[in-house]
C-alpha cells in the first residue's frame, strides 16, 4: 500500500478547490456533468486504499448534473454528506455495523441546508460509530486512511470526508462536531475546519431537546474562501434569528486583534512539538501587529470529568434512538465495545448526571467571560502529533482508550459546551510528517474574525500541499 494516496491529475477539476469549480461551471469553462465525471473517478481512484464512502450514489449525481442546476453558490459541485445525516433514499448508518442499511425517508434539516448550496451529491462518507471516538476506525473492518500516510490516522469523527477532500477526490465535503469532529480530522489532514457557533446552522432532529447540545454542522475544505463561501451560503439559506450575521468574508480583517495563546492543558502535557507550532503562529500575528498575551485555561479538569459524563450518557442515548429509528434493523449486539462502554461509564456514573448538566450549562457563561478582552484564543487542536493507526483503535480496553482520547482532544471540547465557533487550520509539519495544525476560538457569534485570521494565515503561511514531497 501506498504510504500517500492522492487524485489529483489533469482532468476537468485539475487544483482547482470548489469556490473555483463552482465559478468555472457558472461561466461555462467546465460543465457540471464534467465536475462529476471527474470527481467519480477520483473517488474511485483512491477509495480502495483510503475507505473513506459509507455509500456511493453516482448515478444521482450524474442525474442532477444533467439537469438544472439551481441557484446555490455551489451550484454543480461535487460534494458528500456524513453518514450521521439522513438524505432521502439514501441509508444512515451512523458508521456502526448494529445498523443494517435501509434508505431514510425524508432529509434531516441540516442535510437539506448543505445540499441546498448546490452541491452534486456523489454519496456519504464513513465516520466511527456514532461519532464518539476520534479515529475512524472499527473492530469489524479495515479503517479509513489518512491520505498524507495511509498508516497513520485521519482523525474523527468526519474522518471519510477529510480523507477524500485532502486527497483531492472532493472539494469540500459535509462534516458536523460534537466535541472536536470537524476540527480533529482538518488537523490530521491538512485542512480547514470550521465549528460554527451553536446554533448557528440548522441541526439533526432532536438535539436541541438535549440538555447540552453540543453538535454543530460544517464543512472540511481545502482552502480558507471555500469555508467563507460556504458559511455566507448557508446563512443566506437559513440565518440564524439569535446570532450576528457573519456576511461574505473574503480576506483579512483591517483591525489587530487581542488574541490570548493558551501553551498547555490541564489534562497532559503537551507535546513540545505542538507547542512549537502554536508559538510559530503567535509570531507571525505579532509580526502582523496582533497583541498576544499567554493565558491559562479556562476550563478545569471538574469540566473533562463532566464533558466525558455527558459523553457516556451521548452514547446511551444514541443506542436507545437507534433502537426506536431502526427497529429490526438495530442489532446491538453488533456495536463496538467502545461505545457499549461509553454507556456502561455513564451507567455506573449516573448518580452524577444531574450536577454534572448543572455545570456544563454553566461554561457558556465562562465561555464568554474568556472573551471579554480577548478576540480570539490560540491554541494546539489536539495535543500531540497524529498517531499511527491502532493507537484510537476500539479494540482497545476501555479504560486505555478512555484515557488516550481524554488527553488527546483536551482543546476541543470547551467549544461545544460553551456554544462558540472554532477553526483548525494547517501549519507546519510535525516530526512524523504529518501536516501541523493550530486552533483559534472566538466569542460566541463571530465566526467573521475567525475566517478573517484564517485568510491571513493562510496568506502568511500557505497551507501544505499533498502532492509535495513533505507537508
Amino acid at each position: 500500500m501506498a504510504t500517500r494516496v492522492h487524485s489529483f491529475t489533469d482532468d476537468a477539476l485539475g487544483t482547482l478547490d470548489a469556490t473555483g469549480i463552482a465559478e468555472a461551471i457558472g461561466a461555462g469553462a467546465m460543465s457540471a456533468a464534467e465536475a462529476a465525471e471527474a470527481a467519480i473517478a477520483r473517488v474511485e481512484s483512491v477509495n480502495p486504499q483510503l475507505g473513506a464512502t459509507a455509500f456511493e450514489c453516482f448515478d444521482r449525481a450524474r442525474a442532477q448534473t444533467s439537469g438544472s442546476l439551481g441557484s446555490g453558490p455551489f451550484a454543480g459541485v461535487p460534494s458528500m454528506v456524513k453518514d450521521n445525516t439522513d438524505i432521502a433514499g439514501l441509508p444512515s448508518c451512523h458508521g456502526s455495523a448494529a445498523i443494517r442499511p435501509h434508505p431514510a425517508k425524508v432529509d434531516f434539516p441540516s442535510g437539506a441546508q448543505y445540499l441546498a448550496q448546490g452541491f452534486a451529491l456523489l454519496g456519504k462518507t464513513t465516520l466511527c460509530e456514532y461519532g464518539l471516538t476520534a479515529s475512524t476506525e472499527w473492530v469489524d473492518r479495515e479503517p479509513t486512511r489518512n491520505p498524507w500516510n495511509t498508516y497513520y490516522s485521519v482523525g474523527a469523527s468526519s474522518g471519510g470526508s477529510a480523507a477524500l477532500v485532502a486527497s483531492g477526490a472532493l472539494p469540500i465535503a459535509h462534516a458536523n462536531d460534537g466535541g472536536g469532529s470537524i476540527r480533529i480530522p482538518a488537523a490530521a489532514a491538512g485542512l480547514v475546519g470550521l465549528k460554527p457557533s451553536r446554533e448557528r446552522h440548522l441541526d439533526q432532529p432532536g438535539v436541541r431537546r438535549l440538555p447540552v447540545n453540543l453538535v454543530a454542522e460544517g464543512a472540511l475544505t481545502r482552502t480558507v474562501r471555500d469555508t467563507a463561501r460556504f458559511m455566507a451560503g448557508m446563512e443566506a439559506t437559513a440565518p440564524s434569528p439569535d446570532l450576528p450575521r457573519i456576511g461574505n468574508v473574503t480576506g483579512p480583517g483591517e483591525r489587530r486583534l487581542e488574541i490570548g495563546v493558551l501553551r498547555t492543558s490541564d489534562l497532559t502535557t503537551v507535546a513540545p512539538e505542538v507547542v512549537a507550532t502554536v508559538d510559530s503562529v503567535a509570531e507571525l500575528l505579532v509580526a502582523a501587529g496582533h497583541r498576544v498575551s499567554e493565558i491559562a485555561p479556562p476550563a478545569g479538569v471538574q469540566f473533562s470529568r463532566d464533558f466525558t459524563l455527558y459523553w457516556g450518557l451521548s452514547a446511551a442515548l444514541l443506542m436507545l434512538e437507534s433502537t426506536l429509528s431502526h427497529g429490526r434493523h438495530f442489532d446491538p449486539r453488533k456495536l463496538d465495545p467502545f461505545t457499549k462502554g461509553l454507556a456502561k461509564h455513564w451507567a455506573k456514573n449516573i448518580h452524577k448526571t444531574a450536577p454534572a448538566v448543572r455545570r456544563l450549562r454553566e461554561i457558556p457563561a465562562l465561555y464568554d467571560a474568556a472573551f471579554e478582552d480577548l478576540d480570539l484564543i490560540l491554541s494546539p487542536t489536539l495535543s500531540h502529533p497524529t498517531p499511527k493507526l491502532g493507537v484510537m483503535s476500539p479494540a482497545l480496553g476501555f479504560e486505555e482508550l478512555f484515557d488516550r482520547l481524554e488527553k488527546y482532544v483536551s482543546f476541543t471540547p470547551f467549544n461545544n459546551v460553551g456554544g462558540g465557533p472554532a477553526i483548525s487550520l494547517p501549519h507546519g509539519a510535525t516530526s512524523n510528517g504529518m501536516p501541523g495544525s493550530v486552533h483559534f476560538s472566538a466569542a460566541r457569534g463571530d465566526e467573521a474574525t475567525l475566517l478573517q485570521i484564517a485568510f491571513e494565515l493562510e496568506e502568511a503561511s500557505p497551507f501544505p500541499d499533498i502532492t509535495k514531497a513533505s507537508p
